[in-house]
């Protein structure tokens, strides 16, 4: 590398480190504490790149670094902050940054980023950051909680598609926040002003999917005229659980995507083209394309930019943080008292696996608050609240458990039965459907035959359970005779 880096942090040991990796690297250095003496370098035209510090003892940068690019609209500016939320990522972006670093960084990403920022400056193809003219409120209320180095990684994918309108598929499992995900996208964007239309595709039933999207032919017919994609004009539409799309709707609205390429207005199949999409799913959908139950070519189109959300046991630094939300959150809008968890308490929270993530975990908060009768939730309470969550997880545990057993011996006394010799081949696919039967049928009889409850009951999408229906041969109208 070469050139030379203005450096601006307040942090002397920040602003050392960083120094002498850039100058091992090959560049020259000038480093300052201060917005005053940067703004003197930059008028005076200096620099070749800057690494800035948003918070700095004289002012935040973020204020000043539109201004910046104004002057010198060729200078790639690198921000770092210590303030890791996703508002500050956005800030950044939309203030014309050439990339964003949340503290503690990697070094050597700092010194990737830059390489790339001087080759681009002086091969001439440097193209500067276009400033929105409409800046964000600051004050909003954050859409997402989190400052851990997983979220960071989420919060910067946001950072770029914010001003796009690529389709994005945001893959996640129940719980972890994909809703708010697909909203902040939308709500920071430049279709903010327009709709945000959300439809979950798993509390639908399949044979509704269709009109709901795009609209009922039939004058008769109990749903809208009028299709979730037409209103969403100009706007967003998120398609929740994806994977539950029956195939008709999967190639109406394939077709859909692709005459949007070709015009500009309203494509062949009736529907305004100019929509944003953004899918969610919890599932792999990959085993649904092999088995023909989703439409690769969807897929791809879809699966433009992925963005996965990480599960709140890989987050747990977070889960202080997320628990003073929650616990404000219940005093605004709900009228109940502000309440705080001792650190004990909030050690203990940290420590459990949440299967149902930060669902789960506000859930168990809004209990906390019912139950507690003081202002500060003892680590008593929430030990004797956790253990109920315990116990309820061992029980399903030893069901399992028991299951395992009882398949075991079953197994056992089988190849006991032929002796020295093997049973017929085919002995895996064998097993699966005897145990799949009874498992299908029983589950689709304690939801008195509802595919739909039966397919949540079992963890599966409502495609998969129909396909196993017809492979099983279950006859549904008997199932709800079984319990």
């Amino acid at each position: 590398m070469e050139g030379t880096i203005i450096i601006a942090d307040d942090d002397v040991s920040v602003r050392t480190v960083l120094s002498q990796a850039v100058s091992r690297a090959g560049c020259r250095v000038k480093s300052t504490g201060a917005i005053s003496t940067l703004w003197r370098w930059i008028e005076e035209g200096e620099g070749d790149a800057v690494i800035l510090d948003v918070v700095l003892p004289d002012g935040d940068a973020l204020d000043i670094l539109p201004a910046l690019k104004k002057k010198r609209p060729e200078l790639p500016v690198i921000v770092i902050s210590a303030n890791n939320t996703i508002l500050t990522t956005i800030r950044a972006s939309e203030s014309g940054a050439y990339e964003y670093f949340p503290k503690p960084f990697d070094i050597k990403q700092i010194l990737s980023s830059l390489n790339k920022a001087l080759l681009k400056k002086f091969s001439n193809t440097f193209e500067p950051e276009k400033i929105r003219q409409n800046q964000i409120e600051f004050n909003v209320e954050l859409p997402l909680i989190g400052r851990s180095q997983t979220m960071q990684e989420v919060y910067r994918v946001m950072a770029r598609l914010i001003n796009t309108d690529l389709t994005v598929m945001i893959i996640g499992a129940s719980g972890t926040g994909k809703e708010l995900v697909a909203r902040a996208l939308h709500d920071f964007g430049k279709r903010k002003d327009k709709p945000f239309i959300a439809v979950n595709l798993g509390t639908i039933p399949s044979e509704q999917v269709e009109s709901i999207l795009f609209g009922a032919n039939d004058k008769n017919s109990k749903v809208e005229p009028v299709g979730k994609f037409q209103l969403a004009k100009g706007g967003t539409l998120f398609i929740d659980e994806v994977a539950d799309m029956p195939m008709s709707t999967q190639t109406r609205l394939l077709r859909i995507l692709q005459d949007e390429e070709n015009l500009e207005n309203e494509n062949q199949d009736g529907q305004n083209s100019n929509v944003r999409i953004i899918t969610s799913t919890q599932v792999d959908l990959k085993p649904l394309i092999e088995n023909g139950s989703f439409r690769e070519d969807l897929f791809f189109r879809l699966n433009v930019i992925p963005l996965n959300l990480p599960l709140l046991r890989e987050r747990t630094e977070d889960i202080p943080e997320l628990c003073n939300h929650f616990l404000k959150l219940s005093s605004l809008k709900e009228g109940l008292t502000q309440k705080s968890i001792v650190p004990k308490g909030i050690e203990l929270l940290k420590q459990q696996p949440w299967k149902g993530n930060v669902r789960e975990l506000k859930n168990f908060i809004q209990r906390l608050i019912v139950l507690c009768t003081d202002e500060i939730i003892s680590e008593e309470l929430v030990k004797k609240q956790l253990k109920q969550f315990t116990d309820d997880d061992n029980i399903e545990d030893l069901s399992v458990e028991g299951l395992s057993m009882s398949v075991e011996k079953h197994l056992l006394r089988y190849f006991e039965l032929h002796g020295s010799s093997q049973p017929p081949p085919g002995l895996y696919s064998r097993i699966l459907k005897e145990i799949e039967y009874p498992l299908i049928a029983l589950s689709l009889s304690s939801s008195k035959g509802n595919q739909l409850k039966a397919s949540k009951l079992l963890g599966i999408n409502r495609n998969t359970l129909r396909k196993k229906i017809s492979e099983l041969d279950i006859n549904v109208s008997q199932t709800k005779k079984m319990m």
